[in-house]
């Protein structure tokens, strides 16, 4: 079993993270904000994996076990924050987007962690009302428990592009259960239908594949998208643009 790292206090800092670099298990006292300004991060709890790209920042409840991961590139820049400060009130993990002036403050409150001065202290009230503000975003990937779901989930965390249907995946992963079982498991359970749920694992595994540079119809043929058009319309009304325009992605 994995020991989990107990850091009491959530540092303000800039960490560098190679691809596919991941920080391990670990819990804090605090309140954490974690935006990569390059590449895609992502963090994964019991409850599943939120992922983020240039346009995202990720929040971190205290006390929520945790644990990142880099595709491509990545700046890290982490803000913690004292449990009295929560201005997104959630107790749960979650996306939300960042704007230009959002990107900018962390990015300036981070250069600098040590200094406690009236005009940091100041930026922070800013960058708090700024998330507050900052709309939440759908691209937390849930975890199962259910060891019938769990075996349909895996086939497909294997090969995103497998395209068969609940019932064909719950029979080869041996699940014991018909499709409407499964398909009632994914409501009941991930809140979510079964091709919702598809979509977003996809989704998740097409960021982490252009944070490394590799071309948009390889990752729509990679992630099960039956053309790359496909893909670029599901990407864009995702995140608001094309996956060949998108920030932090390697040339």
């Amino acid at each position: 079993m994995q020991k989990i790292r107990h850091t009491p206090r959530a540092a303000t800092s800039i960490r560098a993270l190679d691809t596919h670099v991941g920080i391990d298990p670990h819990r804090h006292d605090d309140h954490q904000i974690a935006y990569a300004a390059s590449g895609v991060l992502s963090i994964t709890t019991d409850a599943g994996t939120w992922v983020a790209p240039t346009t995202r920042a990720l929040w971190i409840p205290a006390g929520t076990v945790h644990e990142h991961r880099a595709y491509g590139r990545t700046d890290l820049h982490s803000v913690g924050l004292p449990t009295r400060l929560n201005p997104l009130s959630l107790d749960t993990p979650a996306v939300i987007a960042v704007g230009p002036l959002l990107r900018e403050l962390i990015l300036a409150y981070t250069r600098a962690p040590e200094d406690d001065g009236p005009e940091r202290r100041r930026m922070l009230g800013v960058l708090l009302d700024q998330l507050r503000a900052a709309p939440l975003q759908p691209l937390h990937l849930p975890a199962p428990a259910d060891p019938r779901l769990a075996a349909v989930c895996a086939l497909l965390h294997a090969d995103p592009a497998d395209s068969r249907g609940l019932a064909a995946l719950g029979a080869a992963a041996g699940a014991g259960a018909g499709e409407r079982t499964l398909s009632r498991l994914f409501r009941a359970e991930l809140g979510m239908t079964f091709p919702q749920w598809r979509t977003q694992l996809r989704l998740h595994q097409a960021l982490r594949l252009l944070a490394v540079g590799t071309p948009v119809t390889a990752v729509a043929h990679r992630c099960g998208w039956s053309s790359a058009s496909a893909f670029i319309d599901v990407f864009r009304r995702a995140f608001g643009h094309t996956p060949g325009t998108h920030p932090g992605r390697l040339p």
